[in-house]
């Protein structure tokens, strides 16, 4: 028997090992991959951060490198691993969970090999693990090939022709400059594009949040709130020069489609070859058999990674408390509430 057990060992699952180590828990995270951080190696090739490395690290362990500048996902597949085996952090890899069990006063957690038990259990598999697209793609012909903005990884997996990017968040964005290098690019997005700088005065945009006092922004305050209602902005403005010069068209959202035709909002269509689905996640975690952990519009019901299930924790959740929560540079703050919280019931 446990006392905790943290599933999940990407930077949430981490920083919440970092604060249990100092407490006499007996603890262990389940990681279905074989290494902290092997989730940042199946991103996309060219991904670059766009928070600097001095607002990318953990507790307890700086990143190293320049402050300002950006880490790409091989630098910080390499920084969690580092981070695991500084810190002792103790960790079974290459165990997917398949079923989470209230059993009286504590839980059973069923995996592919063994069964576990625990006093508490903290999910920390973050919110983008399970790709969310819409149901009318299956209308779409076979011939048009089809990626998530998780499956892809480089312009080679693109078949001849045009491209078309659903969704422009900023992956959609970067994904949708890359391509647009070397083939007729759309983007179609159902929102007003508005952009940050990337740096002001040779300082990160990110500093500057941290001065004015945004990275501490809680969900619930007027600030918090209003950001959540407005969405991310995009940082950087490639994608901006890449419209004005036409490389990348833009397009209204996407209503439908059958065949080889896509529609739009402003019923037009156009025919295209690739489609990649930049359209987020869902929030759904099959393998959690109990009731009571998401309300009806299928978010999790928590105060701070608190559930109403005594001994079951989020953490790494969008705004769990503050818009830092599912980012490196906020997830620590909410991992040491959370061990406290699970420490003061023992």
């Amino acid at each position: 028997m446990y006392d905790t057990i943290v599933i999940g060992a990407g930077q949430a699952g981490l920083a919440v090992a970092y604060y249990l180590k100092k407490t006499k828990q007996k603890f262990v995270l389940l990681e279905k991959e074989g290494e902290a951080g092997d989730s940042w190696k199946s991103r996309y090739d060219s991904l670059i951060l766009f928070t600097p490395r001095m607002y990318s690290s953990l507790p307890g362990m700086p990143f190293e490198g320049e402050e300002q500048g950006l880490p790409n996902k091989d630098e910080m597949s390499a920084y969690l691993k580092k981070y695991r085996e500084r810190h002792k952090i103790p960790i079974h890899f290459h165990i997917e969970v398949v079923k989470v069990l209230m059993m009286n006063d504590h839980f059973l957690i069923k995996t592919n090999k063994d069964d576990y038990q625990a006093k508490n259990v903290v999910i920390a598999t973050g919110a983008f693990q399970t790709a969310n697209i819409p149901s009318f793609a299956k209308d779409l012909s076979t011939d048009i090939n089809q990626l998530h903005s998780s499956e892809y990884r480089n312009p080679n997996q693109m078949a001849a022709g045009n491209v078309l990017i659903i969704g422009a968040g900023n992956s959609g964005a970067q994904i949708a400059v890359e391509l647009s290098k070397e083939r007729k690019t759309y983007l179609a997005c159902n929102r007003k594009l508005k952009y940050l700088p990337m740096a002001i005065g040779g300082k990160s945009i990110f500093w500057w949040f941290d001065k004015c006092g945004i990275l501490k922004a809680k969900n619930t305050s007027v600030l918090g709130e209003y950001m959540q209602q407005k969405g991310d902005p995009i940082f950087g403005f490639d994608l901006k020069r890449a419209i004005n010069k036409r490389d990348i068209v833009i397009k209204k959202g996407v209503t439908g489609g059958i065949q080889n035709e896509v529609i739009f909002e402003d019923s037009s269509s156009l025919k295209v070859n690739n489609i990649i689905w930049a359209t987020g996640y869902k929030t759904i975690y099959p393998w959690l058999k109990m009731d009571g952990v998401m309300n009806a519009a299928g978010k999790v019901i928590h105060n701070r990674g608190v559930t109403n299930i005594k001994g079951l924790y989020f953490i790494g959740l969008p705004w769990q408390f503050r818009r830092g929560s599912a980012l490196l540079l906020g997830v620590g703050n909410d991992a040491e509430y959370i061990v406290r919280k699970i420490d003061n019931r023992r």
